[in-house]
């Protein structure tokens, strides 16, 4: 789960993740900085607070740990989708269930918006095709209320059997050398 990135001054950055589907997510989304940045655009990542427009009662911090409460949160399962097995993940709709149940939200459409608002602060991720052409931008809204829409918790140990989740090609090459400087990706 290593991909290398090489910088203009050629040196060489090894980065490794804990799982294949982290591994793609940070291509595809060092791919978009670079891209914005390549096409003289400013890199710079917009708070979901202010483009949602969040109640300021509402704490995503507190509610993603409520989520994850192993008995009152949200059941993460083993799910098969597309001759996939998609392990540790949940539906969309699931969350919008619990959301509902818990007291949350008063309805679905509310649910939509703090959903989304989990999603794009990196609470949720996308899992599989469906959910990942919605969180970027190719449906009305990034998180979907629907039972084929696969999401996860991004410390959950999550990993999909047999399955690159990006398209891109990513280069393999050998991981060699000594290490220089160890530390931890953290994405926000």
């Amino acid at each position: 789960f290593v991909f290398k990135l090489t910088v203009a001054k050629q040196q060489d950055h090894f980065f490794q993740a804990a799982y294949l589907e982290e591994r793609d997510a940070w291509v595809r989304d060092i791919k978009k900085a670079i891209h914005c940045i390549d096409g003289g655009q400013r890199f710079a990542r917009k708070s979901t607070r202010k483009s949602i427009r969040l109640p300021e009662t509402i704490n995503l911090s507190a509610l993603y740990l409520s989520m994850k409460d192993p008995e009152n949160g949200i059941k993460e399962l083993k799910l098969e989708k597309d001759k996939k097995v998609f392990n540790y993940c949940f539906t969309g709709t699931s969350v919008i269930d619990w959301l509902v149940s818990s007291n949350s939200i008063r309805n679905r459409k509310e649910g939509l918006m703090l959903a989304s608002s989990l999603l794009s602060e990196g609470y949720l991720q996308p899992a599989g095709d469906t959910s990942k052409a919605a969180a970027e931008g190719l449906s009305d809204t990034p998180f979907l209320d629907l039972s084929d829409a696969l999401y996860y918790f991004p410390d959950s140990g999550f990993f999909c059997e047999g399955n690159s989740s990006d398209d891109d090609v990513v280069l393999k090459e050998e991981f060699r050398g000594v290490v220089v400087k160890q530390g931890c990706l953290l994405k926000q």
